[in-house]
């Protein structure tokens, strides 16, 4: 059956992205140590000399390296909702296979996929949109819970769609003093949190980055 051999290889593809974020978020701490340049802080000091208190051909090659940690993980996300796709078109004609004409009862084949897969509603709702790859120390962001390299499934009623980095403005704005609920995934587990956009003395209403995925 095609659909089983989907589904195996969708989570393979989960657990596949799961080792390249945490090898990202390994990288992505070691650049935002204390001290450190960040992912897109300068190399050189105020007099345009370089920077003597980093190792800029370490910070390049973990620069680089997290560039193509990223490409790879924008393509493994790419696989896995072209085969969440063939999974619904699959789950949508074995239901229609399923229910008789002359009656508006769903009989599940035996052997098919059932309405309820847990698997499959598994792998649906727990795909992310978001990463978090940079959080201010002291930030809301911070102090309400969220850590890099959390995933953002929901963030209020934001999910996954279009004009995600928008929506997200928009939805801590217009929540500006009040709690949001979160849906994450944090190291493969999902977690619930709040998170209250306010007025802080650094940038925004949260201090932290929202990778889109």
């Amino acid at each position: 059956m095609v659909a089983p051999n989907v589904k195996a290889e969708t989570m393979r593809l989960m657990d596949r992205r799961t080792a390249l974020e945490a090898e990202m978020n390994a990288i992505i701490a070691a650049l935002s140590a204390p001290g450190g340049p960040g992912i897109t802080g300068g190399l050189v000091d105020a007099e345009g000399f370089p920077r003597a208190d980093i190792d800029i051909p370490a910070v390049i090659a973990q620069r680089r390296k997290l560039g193509e940690l990223r490409n790879d993980h924008r393509d493994i996300t790419n696989k896995i909702e072209k085969n969440l796709e063939a999974l619904h078109s699959t789950k949508l004609t074995r239901n229609e296979q399923s229910t008789p004409r002359s009656s508006g009862t769903s009989v599940p084949l035996h052997g098919g996929l059932s309405q309820n897969d847990p698997m499959e509603e598994d792998v649906v709702t727990r795909l992310p949109f978001a990463m978090i790859d940079e959080i201010a120390e002291g930030s809301p962001a911070a102090v309400d819970g969220l850590l890099l390299g959390d995933e953002i499934v929901k963030f209020g009623s934001v999910e996954a769609g279009d004009r995600l980095q928008e929506r997200l403005v928009s939805e801590a704005l217009s929540n500006e003093g009040n709690q949001v609920s979160l849906l994450i995934n944090r190291q493969g587990s999902p977690m619930n949190l709040t998170i209250t956009p306010r007025m802080w003395h650094g940038r925004g209403l949260m201090g932290c980055h929202f990778r889109i995925l």
